[in-house]
């Protein structure tokens, strides 16, 4: 079963018919659909989404992230299970440092020195994360570092939670992200941060099948 962020390599054979499928690559300009059309062909991922009302039940939901210079779209594609060839592994931010502006490079090692003293990986998704996996020029001023951390210990997630917001106040870069919990589901780090202490704190968890609101301390007991 999929869960939130899983990235899916497609078989170039079926994507054709999976593309014609979708009414969202029937708007596209010629440039970001001649991208797309080629984008199972260049071994390029697509990423696990929350199903729509108008998915159906028949299809895998899955999306595909355009750059800016073609529009910082998303495309929702529908596609059949027996189209994915593999799923492909995550990518941990410390695999993807090179990748990096180099006036980041001192906050993406600060981050991951704070994964390697709590001992959590952080994995990525967002702009950084498509640039890595494309070699494409997803990142643009202003983009932010997004970040998944594993569920901490109870002990942890304090230490974690302070550590980021120092780090995302001393900059360049916003840091933006999730605190991953049980079968996929995640919430918000700021958020999590901001009601943590709070008597009755309660943050919004995501995940597969929608968004509902969990006090914090049933979360990590």
């Amino acid at each position: 079963m999929l869960q939130r962020h899983d990235l899916l390599r497609v078989k170039p054979g079926g994507w054709p018919a999976a593309l014609a499928a979708s009414p969202g690559f029937q708007d596209l300009e010629y440039g970001p659909r001649r991208l797309v059309a080629g984008w199972a062909e260049r071994g390029w991922p697509v990423i696990a989404r929350r199903p729509a009302a108008d998915d159906g039940e028949a299809g895998l939901a899955v999306g595909l992230p355009l750059p800016p210079a073609y529009g910082k779209l998303r495309l929702a594609l529908s596609i059949p299970a027996d189209l994915v060839a593999e799923t492909v592994a995550a990518v941990p931010l410390s695999a993807a440092a090179g990748s990096a502006p180099a006036g980041w490079r001192p906050q993406v090692e600060r981050l991951i020195a704070l994964g390697e003293r709590l001992a959590l990986q952080p994995i990525l998704f967002g702009a950084l994360l498509w640039q890595r996996l494309t070699g494409l020029p997803y990142l643009r001023l202003g983009s932010d570092i997004d970040l998944i951390w594993p569920r901490p210990t109870a002990t942890a997630l304090p230490d974690l939670l302070e550590t980021l917001d120092r780090l995302d106040t001393a900059g360049p870069v916003r840091l933006d992200g999730e605190i991953a919990l049980s079968a996929g589901s995640g919430v918000n780090w700021r958020e999590l941060r901001q009601e943590f202490r709070r008597p009755g704190g309660a943050v919004l968890v995501k995940s597969m099948d929608g968004a509902d609101i969990r006090c914090v301390h049933t979360l990590f007991a």
